[in-house]
């Protein structure tokens, strides 16, 4: 062998060695991989904010949500082009929650200083300005509305939200149900409004929102819940579902599985008999579940939502609720 070969296999030996990693610093790098690992198991940034998760869901299917920070909000006197014959004062309100701007409308009865107050949550696909019909006859009785303008207009996407849930993401209804919370805040804090007399109105999705959200909100007398129902979860048994986490989420945004801590605030259900969306056996089921003090009234127009013929039971329940 020359003396050049055996110089060249020499610097590449000495290269080779100055690279090797020793067994302590493997064992080194390996640790700290394992503790990275237990770290993104643990942190998860889509359901934390700071040191609480955003939401929680029980094994039974409750939703819970942290201590809600002081309402803020905006908002700006507009012209009342919906009922221009009623002398209310309307607001238009904008609040955040959860990283949306939310916008709804605040109708005040003329003269009052100290109204009771409902949030008023539309059906799916029905704007915060389409709803105002039911406002202003609720401002004749005497009640100042806070109409949403929900998340998607109101409209869900059930799988979607389960991929959320499953990735451990906050689905879309948790938002929406946490947007009604907010809105009760935001409707306690205005200077127009007595903070003691407050309650939940939704039509049809809306009703579902607003069980859950008077459920979640101790503050709030009672909901009523006009062409809804929840959606029968409880039929399914537990220990036979397939999918542990489906039958927790679908348990989770099924207004039943909220019947049973509702109380003592008020359920009250408004439904036609010949209801062609939400069948009224569904509205009966859901009413059967309720604990006391509940109350339930029908009409009988083949229509959905709310029609004239509800008027007289909508004026009762909320003399009893809020007066």
């Amino acid at each position: 062998m020359s003396r050049q070969n055996s110089g060249k296999k020499e610097r590449k030996r000495k290269a080779s060695s100055g690279t090797r990693i020793s067994k302590p610093t493997i064992f080194l790098l390996g640790f700290l991989l394992i503790l990275v690992g237990i770290f993104g198991v643990l942190y998860n940034p889509s359901n934390s904010t700071g040191a609480a998760a955003p939401w929680k869901v029980s094994e039974a299917g409750i939703l819970s949500f942290p201590d809600r920070e002081e309402p803020v909000s905006t908002a700006q006197e507009i012209e009342d082009v919906y009922a221009p014959e009623n002398s209310d004062t309307l607001k238009l309100l904008s609040f955040e929650s959860k990283g949306e701007k939310i916008q709804a409308l605040l109708r005040i009865p003329a003269n009052s200083s100290s109204s009771p107050g409902l949030v008023l949550l539309p059906g799916a696909g029905v704007s915060k300005e389409a709803e105002q019909g039911l406002a202003a006859e609720l401002s004749k009785m005497g009640y100042a509305t806070l109409t949403l303008d929900q998340r998607n207009l109101g409209s869900i996407n059930v799988d979607k939200d389960l991929e959320l849930f499953k990735a451990g993401l906050e689905p879309v209804e948790y938002d929406m149900v946490y947007d009604a919370l907010k809105a009760s805040d935001v409707l306690a804090a205005q200077p127009e409004i007595n903070p003691k007399k407050l309650a939940i109105l939704g039509e049809s999705n809306g009703g579902r929102f607003a069980i859950l959200a008077c459920a979640l909100n101790p503050s709030l007398k009672g909901v009523i819940g006009i062409s809804t129902a929840g959606y029968g979860t409880e039929k399914i048994d537990s220990s036979l579902a397939s999918d542990s986490e489906a039958y927790q989420f679908y348990r989770s945004i099924d207004p039943d599985t909220y019947l049973s801590i509702l109380p003592p605030a008020k359920f009250v259900l408004i439904h036609s008999s010949n209801d062609p969306v939400i069948s009224h056996d569904l509205a009966l089921r859901t009413y059967s579940l309720a604990k006391e003090p509940k109350a339930m009234y029908n009409v009988t127009e083949a229509t959905h939502g709310y029609t004239a013929s509800m008027h007289p039971y909508l004026e009762k329940e909320l003399s009893l609720l809020l007066n």
